[in-house]
């Protein structure tokens, strides 16, 4: 037993990189992106903000690990063998950690996390990738299609899920904008799900159809 415990005071968590993300991960559900700060942090875990700074050097490499943390929530697990359904199957699972965390594409989007979560995932898209035929140039930007895809889709979902057909009301009264005003009804009416499977489709569809070689080879 510690001194601290045998005076009864409350013995503080054992502070480390994992210990600290973990904080800053309940801060970004409890209060959203704005409010995770190392001062915060600090508060949270009852230690001082130079203590949490010694586990996350800056607050970039804090966005990192809380990145990369959100990714490992992507189970690599039990995925399909044809390329396609693969790669389909991954592209959902990331949507699904994403939105497990409040602003969690937020806290990705705005990351270059070269971490072990971050990796094996990326690891395992790119191969689905080159099994399918694409060339080395093809599948590394494939992925990144991809990536940049979810992200932006899950971005608008976390920040306004409900309020997208009420803003477009008063502008597209106005007759202004007719084009956009024959498709209103499909702007405002498909959930994100139906949206999400659309757009991946899309870039699956052209992937299979579009396998030529590029300059890099393979």
């Amino acid at each position: 037993m510690t001194k601290r415990q045998q005076d009864g005071e409350p013995s503080r968590p054992r502070l480390d990189p994992g210990t600290v993300v973990k904080a800053a991960l309940e801060l970004l559900d409890e209060k959203g992106v704005e409010a995770v700060s190392m001062r915060g942090i600090a508060e949270r875990l009852g230690v001082r903000m130079n203590t949490v700074l010694w586990h996350a050097k800056s607050k970039a490499r804090l966005r990192e690990l809380m990145a990369d943390a959100i990714v490992a929530d992507i189970s690599l697990d039990d995925l399909p063998d044809p390329w396609e359904e693969r790669v389909r199957a991954l592209a959902h699972r990331y949507r699904r950690a994403l939105l497990g965390y409040r602003d969690g594409a937020v806290i990705v989007a705005g990351t270059y996390a070269a971490e072990p979560a971050t990796l094996g995932s990326s690891e395992v898209m790119v191969e689905a990738l080159l099994e399918g035929g694409l060339s080395e140039r093809d599948a590394a930007w494939a992925c990144f299609t991809i990536v940049y895809y979810v992200l932006g889709l899950v971005q608008e979902e976390q920040a306004a899920p409900d309020a997208v057909g009420h803003r477009l009301v008063g502008p597209l009264a106005s007759g202004d904008y007719p084009s956009l005003s024959r498709v209103a009804a499909h702007l405002a009416g498909p959930s994100f799900d139906e949206r999400f499977d659309y757009g991946l489709s899309l870039i699956l569809r052209s992937l299979a159809e579009d396998k030529s070689p590029g300059p890099s080879g393979g």
